[in-house]
């Protein structure tokens, strides 16, 4: 086979909001497997809001992304060559490998996946670390009871799609915070949330939350951060419970991200606000898997992929992410899957 692959590396880091100079793709040799090892040739890389974070040399929950490296993260491929027991050629598999072609891998650091139960998107989406953020931090911070008021910012995004809908699997009322009208019309119409509201057309979202919000709001999904959860927070209920997933409103700030302090509010009403990431789980994910694998067998789970295409394509998709023109995962097609 040609042993030549490409990448996406990180050229600079950011100041501010990312740009196309922030990436680089080059093109180099690939590694030819030693024991234990297989080659895999790239379907499908994830982007994500995450990745900004990365971006900065700064001390976080995960290491940064080293300058003129490869991006990392999630990708699903298919092995073409393999020098393992554990994997043979045709097999899809999934990693963390990122924006990359190709990728020789060692068996520990990729999984294989059954092409044959759902869609192979799904395990980097809604079967994915997607949709178990969502299941664990509404369900292990959020705590949704029947008939409470459940609010999510980034509603329409592949997260907070996710857990609208399993707070509404839970018997709550489900309230979105959203973008457009096109994601209006999804997270009513095809995800039954109970109430949807455009934070880009309201004259006073506040106004507007309290009318979606008629009992107030007793979980708070956060997406978001910045003005959109300020407004949020006037609705809180006594002892209202806010899992804290993402702030992507301050993801490309270049000073620090200034507004009302927070503390009176959790005072006064009580309420618990707690960060995650998906890693505080880690030893439940099968726990997890089959129950959003379970939910989607008995459709009361729906997805909806935004699938851009071409490898050279990839540093596009990511700056759209804070355009907010994706509805649900998205995601890049870098090849056809193999028949």
């Amino acid at each position: 086979m040609n042993n030549k692959k490409e990448q996406i590396i990180l050229a600079e880091r950011p100041t501010g909001k990312p740009d196309i100079n922030t990436f680089k793709l080059v093109e180099t040799e690939s590694k030819q497997p030693e024991n234990g090892e297989v080659l895999i040739r790239t379907f499908y890389v994830s982007v994500d809001p995450y990745m900004r974070g990365r971006m900065i040399d700064a001390p976080s929950y995960v290491a940064p992304f080293e300058l003129n490296a490869v991006i990392e993260g999630g990708a699903i491929g298919e092995v073409v060559e393999s020098k393992s027991d554990q994997f043979q050629p045709g097999d899809v598999v999934m990693g963390g490998y990122g924006w990359q072609t190709y990728y020789t891998a060692k068996e520990s650091e990729i999984r294989k996946i059954d092409k044959d139960i759902a869609p192979i998107t799904t395990h980097l989406g809604i079967l994915g670390m997607t949709g178990l953020t969502a299941y664990f931090g509404l369900l292990e911070i959020g705590k949704p009871k029947e008939g409470e008021t459940v609010v999510i910012s980034g509603a329409a995004g592949a997260v907070g799609s996710v857990v609208g809908q399993i707070a509404k699997i839970k018997g709550a009322h489900v309230v979105g915070i959203a973008g457009s009208d096109e994601k209006i019309q999804y997270l009513k119409e095809e995800l039954h949330f109970d109430e949807a509201i455009n934070y880009k057309t309201t004259s006073n979202l506040e106004n507007d939350l309290a009318k979606a919000c008629p009992n107030g709001v007793d979980v708070y999904f956060d997406n978001v951060g910045g003005e959109i959860s300020d407004a949020v927070h006037t609705h809180l209920n006594k002892f209202a419970r806010m899992p804290i997933c993402g702030a992507i409103s301050s993801y490309n700030l270049e000073g620090e991200d200034i507004g009302p302090r927070v503390q009176t509010t959790l005072i006064k009403k009580s309420a618990l606000m707690q960060g995650f990431t998906i890693g505080d789980f880690a030893d439940r994910f099968p726990e997890g898997a089959r129950a959003l694998a379970e939910w989607l067998q008995e459709d009361k789970l729906k997805y909806q992929e935004t699938i851009k295409e071409g490898f050279e394509n990839i540093p596009d998709a990511f700056l759209d992410l804070f355009k907010g023109n994706n509805i649900g995962k998205l995601l890049v097609k870098v090849a056809e899957l193999s028949q």
